[in-house]
């Protein structure tokens, strides 16, 4: 037979089984309590004193509470390891409740939808991601091959709970990954059903299942409009082909809604992407470009973000890493961008002036989101006034230089809110505290009641002194005094030797040492005057406060405007001071194949080297000359060469100055780069198939205007097998696909193909040899490279010297002259060759005539079995045809 339960924890239960999902903070007084898992859960992450309550007879169950006063830091914690927390408040007063009284979840704060600071990065979005895919209802209505078209697609919701921002993007499908990168969603939804497979840079998102009937494009439509209250999406920029992206919207809603049942009047008007505005980075590309992220432990140090970031507010941080992470592929956009950048770049008292300015505008984007939910604080609200009054400064020195493009658009819609700056300043104090009732908030002469209320609190002094003077000259008592505790409030205390005097209307409260303590009636009445005057004022604040916050948070759509154009005039001008401490030039963007950059540089690299110590370097790409095999030793420079053109192209494409004498860029379309080795035990890829998964992405989606940056193809297996994946995958590029490619590589065999393939030239990393010394001299040259050096990077890197010598004695058996030719022709190269040159009409023979008939040194090879021979052997049997070849010649 079941327990009976309290009435309590019967209303506890009907909350809980709304928030099954969800960690419950369920008020009682001073205290959030949990119960059942949720406390054991809680005891356990929080570190919390596991107890115990009655539930009616003997039942108990486990029990958990944190203060409400530190409860931010608790849900913080919980939040950070992935748990939702719902926050159910008492929503009625205590002193009037009959029965148990009422409580209701107010919020659900989840990682992707969170408004408190220390949840917030404030250089980056918190994102939480709905995601459609092409199969559903309306999809279901098309023909086979709309369906099929359908499903190469995926509709994105994406919206910042705590600036309001809603992003609603469609994508082809293969291009999820690097727009989950751009967006880095705290919170993914997905259709209960989906089969979509999620992209590795979901990172740690919490993934939250939906029916998949949320997802349903009619309903969802029927939510937009009712939220932007709109009677056709056409409003919104929405047609009747964007039912993924509005089916993915529709879903984020009502979730979202859920989670703030007090509703969403902070998110803003949607912003619609469609595919081929903005150039997706896989995460190849981000990781080995290191845009955000260093590869040396994760941080922002070391990247190109850590170069460009010299913004002045959060809002600026965001957009420029939004920036990075999507460079433009619109000419005329990044031409405006250059123009605005290049403008404040020349004029270096306006740039400074403007900065200045922004310096003192708060995150106006977030501030103003709390206003809208209803979540400022007193501090919040004032910071808010504060950054609207700077507004005047920015825009005056816009004034000095807006004289056309980018900045003039921006100065001709310029909005400072002056009626709301003015009354948000006026109303609050200079520094308000967090909360109502700490410390005074609202100003004086506000509010006339208040200025009374607070002269009677304030004026206590002067009426005790009044008091204590009237009641000893009434009594003759010299030594009577007023005082005041907590216990018994106001009181009169009198010595014991004049008890004698004390008046009959005098009412004994308290017995001391030294005497006794009274009341009367008139000083009860003065108590409850002043003690209920600070309730008052509290009241009356709060009042005067609330309606401040609504007036500004009803301006909430003006507000996400100012603060739009702040961070993008915030990012414009720390580009261009950038560009000017750096020596960065404006590059020339075209649309043509070209990309030629003179003397252009690693914009990190150089940061983190003495000034004027980097080597620059020339490089040229045309349609006819689109791709470089580049080889050289090791530590020459090569991966820096690769790294470096591939961010020049990408600040280009930003908008952004780069670091070079001069450059030309063609807009590509995307950026590829393959740098470097790594494994991923995670999903059971060695380093080899990783190296492979990412060249397989590379050929099966690279474009003519693609910039492909490869490094090392094929190294990580066998010479046979590496070289003849390098030289087929070299092929693929030149021919296939015809993008712009730099191939870094130490299969020196790569270099032949020039003969071969029309549009490719060799290059290579220059150095000097003195003796057994070898110096870097990190410039590019024409021609290949014949060498690796590797012996003497192995010498630099401390190898003990009877290593490095026997290495080079087996190095010099290796190299003999002839054996070399022989391992070209077992290599089977000249096979390949003498293939291509078939296919042109041209004979094997007149290729190589070298191996039309089989060289007897090849015979000998042929006839060798190396699994059966032992190391020692084969150095005998390599020794022997080294001397048998040497007399032959």
């Amino acid at each position: 037979m079941t327990s009976p339960q309290t009435p309590l924890m019967q209303q506890y239960r009907e909350i809980k089984g709304r928030h099954q999902n969800a960690i419950l903070f369920f008020r009682m007084g001073e205290f959030y309590e949990m119960f059942y898992d949720d406390a054991e859960t809680a005891s356990r992450v929080l570190g919390l004193t596991l107890t115990a309550r009655n539930n009616g007879g003997a039942a108990e169950v486990p029990l958990a509470g944190v203060p409400v006063k530190a409860a931010a830091d608790y849900i913080r914690r919980l939040v950070q390891q992935g748990f939702r927390v719902a926050i159910c408040e008492q929503v009625e007063d205590p002193k009037v409740a009959k029965g148990v009284v009422r409580r209701e979840v107010i919020e659900t704060v989840t990682p992707g939808a969170a408004f408190s600071d220390d949840l917030l990065d404030g250089g980056r979005n918190n994102f939480i991601v709905a995601i459609c895919a092409g199969a559903g209802r309306e999809t279901a209505k098309r023909d086979a091959a709309d369906r099929a078209a359908a499903s190469d697609y995926v509709g994105i919701a994406a919206a910042d709970v705590s600036t309001g921002e809603l992003r609603l993007i469609t994508a082809i499908a293969s291009e999820l990954d690097p727009l989950m990168a751009r967006l880095s969603p705290r919170e993914i939804l997905l259709p209960a059903s989906a089969q979509l497979p999620l992209p590795a840079s979901r990172s740690d998102a919490l993934i939250t299942e939906r029916e998949a009937w949320e997802f349903d494009e009619p309903l969802a439509r029927e939510d937009l409009a009712r939220q932007y209250g709109v009677l056709s999406l056409e409003g919104l920029g929405l047609t009747a082909n964007d039912g993924l992206m509005v089916g993915a919207a529709g879903a984020l809603l009502r979730y979202l809604r859920e989670l703030q049942p007090s509703g969403l009047p902070q998110l803003a008007r949607p912003l619609v992407e469609r595919p081929g505005g903005v150039m997706p980075l896989d995460e190849m590309t981000r990781r080995n470009l290191e845009l955000v992220e260093s590869l040396r432990g994760g941080g922002v140090d070391g990247t190109l973000l850590a170069v460009l970031d010299r913004t002045g507010t959060p809002m600026g941080a965001r957009l420029l890493r939004q920036w990075v992470l999507a460079p433009l592929t619109d000419r005329a956009q990044i031409d405006a961008r250059l123009h605005a950048v290049g403008v404040l770049a020349a004029d270096v008292a306006s740039r400074e002036a403007m900065r200045d300015a922004i310096d003192d505008v708060r995150d106006v984007e977030r501030l103003a989101a709390k206003a809208a939910a209803g979540r400022s604080t007193p501090r919040e609200l004032r910071a808010l006034g504060d950054s609207l009054c700077a507004l005047p400064a920015v825009a005056n020195a816009l004034h000095r230089i807006a004289h056309g493009g980018r900045l003039a658009e921006i100065l001709s819609a310029w909005d400072d809110a002056a009626e709301l700056a003015s009354s948000l300043c006026a109303t609050l104090v200079d520094r308000p505290p967090i909360a109502i009732g700490d410390e005074p908030a609202i100003a004086l002469g506000i509010d006339a009641d208040l200025d009374s209320l607070r002269g009677l609190r304030d004026g206590g002094r002067d009426a005790i002194a009044r008091i204590q003077a009237d009641e000893r000259e009434r009594t003759g008592i010299t030594s009577l005094k007023v005082g005041f505790n907590k216990v018994f409030g106001y009181y009169i205390e009198v010595t014991n030797p004049n008890l004698h005097l004390v008046p009959l209307d005098y009412q004994r409260r308290q017995t001391i040492t030294s005497g006794e303590r009274f009341v009367t009636t008139a000083l009860k009445e003065y108590e409850e005057k002043v003690l209920t005057a600070a309730e008052r004022i509290e009241a009356r604040e709060r009042e005067l406060f609330e309606s401040l916050r609504i007036a500004a948070g009803k301006e909430i759509a003006r507000l996400q405007r100012i603060g739009r154009a702040i961070a993008e005039l915030d990012v414009l001008a720390t580009l261009a001071e950038v560009a000017a401490r750096e020596g960065y030039v404006r590059p020339t963007i075209v649309d043509d194949f070209a990309l030629e950059i003179v003397a252009g540089r690693h914009p990190v690299v150089e940061r983190m080297m003495p000034r004027d110590k980097f080597i620059p370097n020339d490089l040229t790409l045309s349609s006819d000359a689109r791709m470089i095999i580049l080889t050289g030793p090791n530590m020459a420079g090569k991966s820096t060469v690769l790294r470096q053109i591939g961010l020049i192209a990408l600040m280009a494409q930003i908008g952004s100055f780069v670091p070079a004498s001069a450059a030309r860029v063609g807009v590509v379309d995307r950026i590829f780069t393959r740098v470097g080795a790594s494994d991923n035990l995670v999903r059971g890829q060695s380093t080899f198939m990783v190296e492979m998964s990412e060249t397989s992405a590379i050929l099966h989606t690279a474009t003519s205007r693609s910039l492909v940056l490869l490094d090392e193809i094929g190294r990580g297996t066998a010479t046979y097998d590496g070289v003849s994946i390098a030289w087929a995958v070299t092929e693929h590029l030149h021919e296939h696909v015809g993008c712009k490619t730099v191939f870094a590589t130490h299969y020196h065999e790569l270099t032949q193909l020039s003969e071969e393939l029309g549009a490719l030239r060799n290059y290579n990393v220059a150095v000097r040899e003195a003796g057994d010394q070898i110096l870097f001299l990190h410039r590019l040259q024409p021609g290949g490279a014949d060498r690796s050096y590797g012996i003497e990077v192995g010498r630099l890197a401390g190898l003990p010297g009877a290593v490095i010598e026997r290495a080079r004695e087996i190095l010099r058996v290796l190299e003999g002259e002839h054996l070399a030719g022989a391992h070209d022709a077992a290599t089977g190269l000249a096979g390949v060759r003498s293939a291509r040159a078939a296919e042109r009409g041209a004979s094997a023979a007149d290729q190589l005539g070298l191996f039309a008939a089989p060289h007897p040194l090849v015979e000998r090879l042929a006839s060798l079995d190396v699994n059966v021979i032992t190391p020692i052997d084969a150095l005998t049997i390599l020794a022997r045809l080294v001397d048998e070849a040497k007399r032959s010649g």
